[in-house]
């Protein structure tokens, strides 16, 4: 087993437009997004991973492309970390997206939610952890990296934690985010959740001996930004 590091896409032309892309092909990433990846290539360093999977939406690909040049390392196209497939949502503005009745039980309610002619959040969930537990058990040395969606990534962390699929509407994941879950014991352990400051090579390169987390953490200087 091995860290699994989960990043978001950066900042999309659909995020600029306050629209609900889901599956839509050909969304790219905004202004904001292309000096997000570029940030995020930097963030994640010189750091060997074993497998980097990548949702097939092309403005996952196009965040961690900088990084992926930089470090020679090769990506795979995973359906199981893919959007969520928001169905008749898909392509509407938020806005009015908010004053449809389902919107409420999709705050609070997620589990029960299944998308006008789409999938429902229990189906994406069990999906993308499929893809978890793959890459994290892929033989080989080094760190599982992780391009998704924020709904995709939200779920994975509730489930990672134990949480009930209606709890992760109180996590945030913000674009260019990136969350590091450890799973190298029985129960898995978040170490960094929604942080766009901290460099993680350090906290990626390190061995597992040194993430046991007695009396609450080292509180060492690779959990403060680097700016």
């Amino acid at each position: 087993m091995s860290l699994v590091v989960l990043i978001r896409h950066a900042h999309s032309a659909a995020n600029a437009a306050g629209v609900l892309s889901g599956q839509t092909e050909g969304v790219h990433l905004s202004p904001l997004g292309i000096k997000q990846s570029k940030n995020l290539a930097k963030r994640i360093g010189d750091v060997h991973v074993k497998t980097v999977r990548v949702s097939p939406m092309v403005r996952c690909s196009e965040t961690i492309t900088p990084w992926i040049t930089k470090s020679g390392s090769k990506l795979m196209i995973d359906e199981d970390i893919n959007e969520m497939d928001y169905g008749l949502w898909t392509g509407k503005k938020l806005r009015t997206l908010s004053k449809d009745p389902l919107w409420k039980l999709v705050q609070e309610k997620p589990s029960k939610v299944t998308f006008p002619e789409g999938e429902s959040m229990r189906a994406m969930q069990k999906r993308a952890m499929k893809c978890v537990h793959e890459a994290a058990l892929q033989s080989g040395k080094g760190p599982a990296l992780l391009v998704s969606h924020g709904d995709v990534i939200k779920s994975i962390i509730a489930s990672s934690l134990g949480l009930h699929l209606d709890e992760f509407q109180r996590i945030v994941i913000d674009p260019a985010s990136i969350s590091i879950i450890d799973i190298s014991s029985k129960s898995s352990r978040l170490l960094l959740m929604n942080d766009s400051t901290v460099s993680v090579s350090e906290i990626l390169a390190s061995k597992s001996h040194k993430r046991i987390m007695v009396g609450g953490g080292s509180g060492n200087t690779t959990n403060k930004a680097k700016r």
